[in-house]
């Protein structure tokens, strides 16, 4: 397989955000022929157990598990491009960019750019990453949580965090805002340095 331009792990609000956003941009001449792949690990997202009754645009009782579904749903009918990597769980990382080497359970694979949107649990063990490992700074230290230190989501040249691990408060839309942030950050990084961002507006009918 060649090598993904970006490969997002995790599936949940910060990694299907980030997903979106940057599959959206596949008619811009400077993302027409990048290569993004997700790997939609769900099984240990917060969304699972969550009501979301206080986010815009969501009826009251919609059901966070429910968002995890619908959201690998809109990303596979909206751009089936983006590679969803599913049933498989990210355990090492080798590399610098641009050349990084991504090992899962049961694969590998080849990517330029790396953006690591898993939860904030203590018992993160992502080898190669662990030495970015430190105490959340938003969260209370009853929690035991943690982030990787990065300056604006940028953990090292090539690597990027998003979400609740970023160091931002468990709420959904920061997540989902977080993930948006990285992925116009990357859109701009492809546009030699021209800040992007992806809009769609309702054509004028006469």
């Amino acid at each position: 397989m060649d090598a993904f331009d970006v490969l997002i792990v995790g599936g949940s609000a910060a990694g299907l955000s980030c997903s979106l956003i940057l599959g959206s941009a596949v008619d811009k001449p400077f993302a027409k022929n990048k290569k993004i792949g997700v790997v939609a690990h769900q099984k240990s997202s917060a969304l699972n157990e969550a009501m979301l009754n206080n986010v815009l645009g969501f009826k009251k009782g919609t059901r966070g598990h429910q968002v995890l579904t619908d959201g690998l749903n809109q990303l596979s009918e909206q751009y089936p491009h983006v590679i969803q990597i599913g049933n498989e769980k990210v355990t090492k990382i080798e590399g610098e960019f641009p050349s990084f080497k991504v090992f899962t359970n049961k694969n590998s694979y080849n990517t330029k750019t790396i953006v690591v949107a898993v939860g904030p649990s203590n018992l993160f063990n992502i080898e190669g990453l662990m030495q970015y490992v430190i105490p959340h700074q938003s969260l209370p230290p009853q929690k035991e949580r943690i982030m990787l230190k990065n300056k604006n989501h940028l953990v090292a040249e090539g690597i990027y965090v998003a979400g609740v691990l970023s160091g931002w408060r468990s709420q959904f839309a920061i997540a989902t805002g977080s993930g948006a942030q990285v992925a116009t950050d990357i859109l701009t990084i492809w546009n030699d340095g021209n800040h992007s961002m992806i809009h769609d507006s309702i054509p004028n009918v006469l």
